[in-house]
């Protein structure tokens, strides 16, 4: 079992390097150093982290495996024939039984220059939306909601914009924080420079207090999906 210790600073030069290298005959000539710099610290840090949402969410998902908690680095080369390759790698931890992308989760990705972290649904399908839009109506749990983010704010956490410019039919914009009904998304995140912290075990202990911060986010919502 390899341990984590931070994440590796030759794993971010290596996402440096595909941006320049955009191609899956480049990622198959350097597969040892997806290996060790992408791969062990990424599925060490998946494990780690689990062990410590189970603190917060003892159902946790954290899977240290691709397509599970760690994403594939490879996009769909029907859409991406010129860049098939990812310079980000995605880590997400959920709760419940549905699609990972659809139920509540701990997520962060990191690039070469920057990490992102985030609790929460960061998209929307219509199913979802059509469940959440419902779930508000009821104006005690919009009011939690927005209380909830309002909390978020004050400490420096950033939400998405609004993606819908109309009201759902049917709908009133005169209802309290009806901003809410316009959401695509609903999460919480922050983002930061990779440093020392980064590439040391501190970063487990960074996340955690952000996804500590942000854990009524994640019930809520995870009591909306139900």
């Amino acid at each position: 079992m390899i341990l984590f210790d931070g994440f590796p600073k030759e794993g971010l030069k290596f996402l440096d390097k595909i941006v320049s290298n955009n191609s899956k005959e480049w990622l198959d000539t350097h597969k040892d150093e997806y290996e060790r710099y992408i791969l062990i610290p990424n599925k060490a840090y998946i494990t780690e982290m689990g062990e410590h949402l189970q603190i917060l969410v003892p159902t946790i998902h954290a899977i240290p495996k691709l397509n599970k908690s760690l994403f594939r680095i490879y996009r769909d080369a029907r859409f991406h024939p010129t860049d098939p390759i990812k310079t980000r790698i995605g880590i997400i931890m959920w709760q419940g039984a549905g699609h990972r992308m659809q139920s509540s989760s701990f997520y962060m990705h990191y690039e070469p220059h920057s990490v992102f972290v985030s609790t929460g649904i960061r998209n929307f399908k219509p199913p979802l939306l059509k469940l959440y839009r419902s779930y508000i109506q009821n104006h005690i749990k919009r009011q939690e909601l927005h209380d909830i983010l309002q909390k978020l704010k004050s400490k420096g956490y950033m939400i998405p914009e609004t993606k819908y410019k109309r009201m759902p039919k049917g709908l009133d914009e005169s209802e309290p924080y009806s901003y809410l009904y316009k959401m695509g998304a609903m999460y919480a995140y922050t983002t930061f420079t990779p440093d020392s912290t980064f590439h040391s075990y501190k970063i487990i202990e960074k996340n955690f207090k952000i996804y500590e911060d942000m854990l009524e986010l994640h019930r809520w919502l995870y009591e909306m999906i139900g």
